[in-house]
């Protein structure tokens, strides 16, 4: 059996903006039968940087995945680690949906005892804190840090690959000397450029949440997995025209 995956981008963008994104999953590691498909929101937020943009990014994200089930998707993968619109999607659907901080981080616990996220810059912590206590998380975590740096999610790191690649690698470093780290998770899947070279130099483990989302789609997939009724109960009453109406639709 065929599984198409929709994975949302969170951020409108063009055509090559999500070509970047899509990069983040080679060909390589797509099993057979399984064809992602990155699409991103109509609209909403631009960096997660505020209370106010994570609130567009969760409807956004939220707004792009409701037909997903009618649209013939077999899973739903949201492309950010804020984990926007998750909770709500997975109330929604009949099919899986994952999101990468709540794949990275549980698998960083797999790894190891403790683990640090590196990020781009300090506004994305309360993205991270908000999920961590959500998921119970935080004796897991030895620390976050970041190279305070203002990210670009449409161009991501091409260009500045010398300078950001040799900062995260320094912040990386000091999370596994200074405070305890023995897994490494990428706080983006915007930073998926910076994976290969960081695991090549580190000691410790180095998490690309966006590819471990994935897999743990396909593998729920394969397994005829989904997220419990229990937990994220179907609504009572629908009112999906609400979310419909911020997309002009």
């Amino acid at each position: 059996m065929d599984h198409r995956i929709k994975v949302i981008i969170p951020i409108p963008m063009d055509k090559i903006g999500a070509d970047n994104r899509a990069s983040q999953l080679p060909d390589s590691m797509v099993l057979p039968g399984f064809y992602p498909e990155f699409v991103p929101v109509a609209k909403g937020a631009s960096l997660g940087d505020s209370a106010y943009d994570v609130l567009l990014m969760d409807f956004s994200v939220v707004q792009a995945g409701l037909r997903a089930q009618e649209e013939g998707y077999s899973a739903v993968c949201i492309d950010t680690v804020s984990d926007s619109g998750l909770a709500a999607l997975r109330s929604r659907l009949d099919i899986p949906v994952i999101a990468p901080g709540m794949a990275a981080f549980h698998t960083a616990c797999m790894l190891g005892k403790k683990f640090s996220i590196i990020t781009m810059w300090d506004e994305w912590f309360p993205l991270y804190e908000k999920t961590l206590t959500e998921y119970h998380l935080w004796s897991r975590l030895a620390s976050l840090r970041s190279i305070k740096t203002r990210p670009d999610l449409k161009e991501l790191l091409e260009g500045k690959e010398e300078v950001v690649f040799a900062k995260l690698e320094a912040e990386a470093r000091r999370a596994m000397e200074e405070d305890g780290a023995d897994v490494i998770v990428l706080g983006s899947t915007t930073m998926h450029q910076s994976h290969a070279y960081l695991a090549e130099r580190l000691p410790i483990p180095v998490i690309n949440p966006g590819l471990v989302s994935y897999k743990l789609c396909e593998m729920l997939l394969t397994l005829g997995l989904k997220q419990s009724r229990k937990a994220y109960p179907t609504p009572q009453n629908l009112n999906d025209a609400a979310y419909h109406c911020f997309a002009g639709q």
